[in-house]
């Protein structure tokens, strides 16, 4: 067998045009690579720069750090499903652009995806469910600045909201009914201050009536004291001089 084919594939695989990491599956000319049950905690280094469909699901990763998919300018679908991710930020999505197409980010433990602004360059077909989602504002803004389809929307199932009833309902039904959690929210921080403010002014009047009311018993104090002091009366030569004093006068 030719030993120059041999040494070609070595040259190529060490330079990253044949790489593969380990724990995953790399077939040949197909630009799709399998990772799915390969106990990974993080995103493997080494992934074919040309990669076209990545495959990571069912493992043990927790988050998706910013640039981790910087290298895969031609991804075009992404499945994270099954995993253990709590955290993540669409940020790390965003350099991919319009060129990523599909987003799996199935049965996690996501319950808010954020921030709204980073999902402006992002046009990917999302998967959502089985996540437990905290339905408020900033999930919200998010999911009205995403381009995502009738089906995805009513995926997301509220785990946990601002009021209890809440939990359990699809996030769209809620949304369609005319439940708008940002002025929700912005109601809870009106009356949040409000009675903040009424506390202080509470706690002012307080300290003015006990300042006001211990002056008045300092000052009671003071006046018993002085009727409690004997009057002295004067001696006779005081009498004595008193008289003349009076008898020059007149």
């Amino acid at each position: 067998m030719p030993v120059l084919p041999w040494l070609l594939l070595v040259v190529l695989c060490r330079c990253g045009g044949l790489a593969c990491p380990e724990g995953c599956r790399c077939p040949l000319e197909s630009r799709v690579v399998r990772c799915t049950h390969g106990q990974l905690r993080e995103i493997p280094q080494g992934i074919p720069r040309d990669t076209r469909v990545l495959y990571l699901d069912s493992n043990e990763i927790t988050g998706l750090p910013d640039g981790a998919l910087r290298e895969l300018r031609q991804l075009q679908e992404l499945y994270l499903s099954d995993n253990l991710i709590e955290n993540i930020s669409l940020a790390a999505f965003g350099e991919l652009g319009s060129r990523l197409q599909l987003l799996d980010l199935s049965n996690n433990r996501l319950r808010q995806l954020g921030p709204a602004e980073a999902a402006s360059a992002l046009r990917a077909k999302m998967r959502l469910y089985g996540n437990p989602w905290h339905c408020g504002c900033s999930l919200q803004k998010l999911l009205e600045a995403l381009p995502l389809e009738a089906e995805t929307l009513e995926d997301v199932v509220c785990a946990s909201a601002a009021r209890e009833e809440y939990a359990g309902q699809p996030f769209a039904l809620l949304l369609n009914t005319g439940i708008d959690f940002c002025s929700v929210q912005q109601r809870t921080t009106d009356v949040a201050m409000l009675v903040t403010m009424f506390c202080w002014f509470t706690v002012l009047i307080a300290y003015v009536l006990y300042y006001v009311q211990r002056n008045q018993a300092e000052t009671r104090r003071h006046l018993e004291y002085l009727k409690s002091l004997p009057i002295k009366q004067p001696s006779p030569e005081e009498e004595e001089m008193e008289e003349d004093t009076l008898s020059t006068i007149l």
